[in-house]
């Protein structure tokens, strides 16, 4: 029987204890915090949405970062897997909206329990306030951790699941990233993930609060940014994108904030575009009316302006969208609010319908790490064995979960991430 150190007690780390521990290891979880699954515990609005009960194809289409890497991970403990592992450690599941998947008594802390019950029953030694310093490796091979307490723990392998930078209040202050770079590894670019998007308008302000379903959302290049258009001293210049490339676009729900706009179609978006906001202007397009083209729209207008000919511009779009957006609308649209809707021109009507079909901002910055769901970026998986989750540089070491640069949309795939390399990397470390 081998011992088996696994740092960070969160989704991963849990997952990754108990696969070791059924493998007949001897296995010490090591959490910083006082408590287990901190994070856990807030995921979902407190609800913790465990999975998505997609088919796979499905399940790695909503990988946004190295879906390949997770070939061997998902097929060897695959999310419909995970439901049965929580039934079978006695958490009771429900499929909601969009295939997710969430404990029946909506309480993450069923989900905590549960898996800690689990640690408990296969003797997992849980330590926590355990701060690790550092890993110690000799000959290209894992030997021990030091603690902050001045502790060395000697074992035959460890499992560093010490999450990312998103949500910095549970205790993710990327310790794995400072570990695995000890070790030789690349961490890529590090960027705020699941997050909302804030615009260079005052629009949002007078918005916040506004939801809208069956919207389309886009995002497009407006230009380079100023500092990035000079000399590159020496380096290779990369292509530059051009004026108007999509990054991204969706059908789905979004909501304004007293900043920009968040929502699910939004936190899919800024998984697309973090890399680019340093580098470019960006622009957020919304299409108010996507069941319908520009030509029925306008037609629409026309019908409406036709019921209601006596009215002023200002009282007249109250049919055909919500009470709060339609002063934005109408000063977006530079046609007078007092202006009767039967002196309006035909010229001045399709340009309400374009705008309606594309009501544009500017893009000012992503929301922080203290509000991202998830860190994009991480220790390169070229540099991780993705059959077994191992390092290729040291031997004896494993990673899992959202340390490793993998990640996905809202909607359970993310934690689908940390279950199934938590399960892969537990379960290939030999006896």
């Amino acid at each position: 029987m081998s011992k088996v150190l696994v740092v960070g007690g969160g989704a991963a780390g849990m997952m990754a204890a108990i696969s070791a521990a059924r493998a007949g290891h001897r296995v010490v979880l090591l959490e910083q915090n006082e408590k287990l699954g901190k994070k856990l515990y807030i995921t979902g609005k407190g609800r913790c949405n465990i999975t998505n009960a997609c088919d796979l194809e499905e399940l790695f289409g909503n990988v946004v970062s190295n879906p390949r890497f997770m070939y061997s991970a998902f097929y060897g403990f695959s999310n419909h897997e995970t439901i049965s592992f929580f039934q079978s450690i006695g958490l009771d599941t429900k499929i909601e909206r969009g295939q997710r998947v969430f404990p029946v008594s909506d309480h993450s802390s069923d989900v905590i329990r549960s898996l800690e019950n689990e640690l408990r029953r296969l003797k997992v030694d849980i330590k926590l306030n355990a701060a690790v310093t550092g890993l110690i490796t000799e000959e290209g091979r894992f030997c021990a951790l030091t603690m902050k307490s001045g502790e060395r723990l000697q074992a035959d392998a460890c499992v560093i699941a010490t999450g990312g930078l998103s949500y910095p209040t549970t205790g993710s202050t990327g310790d794995g990233y400072r570990f695995a770079k000890q070790l030789g590894h690349t961490v890529t670019p590090l960027y705020p993930s699941l997050v909302s998007i804030q615009l260079a308008s005052d629009a949002p302000a007078r918005l916040e609060g506004l939801s809208l379903k069956n919207i389309h959302a886009s995002v497009s290049v407006a230009a380079p940014k100023q500092e990035n258009t000079g000399a590159d001293n020496g380096e290779k210049k990369k292509k530059t994108l051009k004026t108007g490339k999509i990054l991204f676009e969706e059908f789905g729900e979004l909501v304004f904030t007293s900043r920009g706009v968040s929502g699910p179609v939004i936190l899919s978006a800024s998984s697309k575009i973090a890399e680019y906001v340093p580098k470019y202007d960006l622009l957020v397009h919304i299409d108010l009316k996507p069941a319908l083209s520009e030509e029925q729209l306008d037609a629409r207008i026309l019908r409406d302006f036709d019921e209601a000919k006596n009215k002023q511009y200002k009282n007249a779009l109250d049919q055909l969208l919500p009470q709060k957006i339609i002063p934005v609308i109408i000063d977006m649209s530079g046609i007078s609010p007092e202006k009767q809707v039967n002196a309006i021109s035909k010229e001045e009507r399709r340009k309400i319908a374009r705008l309606l079909k594309k009501v544009t901002f500017p893009v000012r910055a992503l929301g922080g790490f203290d509000e991202a769901v998830i860190t994009k970026g991480g220790i390169s998986v070229k540099e991780i064995n993705p059959s077994t989750m191992e390092s290729k540089l040291v031997q004896g070491v494993y990673f899992a979960g959202e340390v490793m640069d993998v990640d996905a949309y809202t909607g359970g795939y993310n934690l689908q991430v940390a279950w199934s390399s938590g399960y892969l990397a537990g379960s290939s470390i030999p006896l």
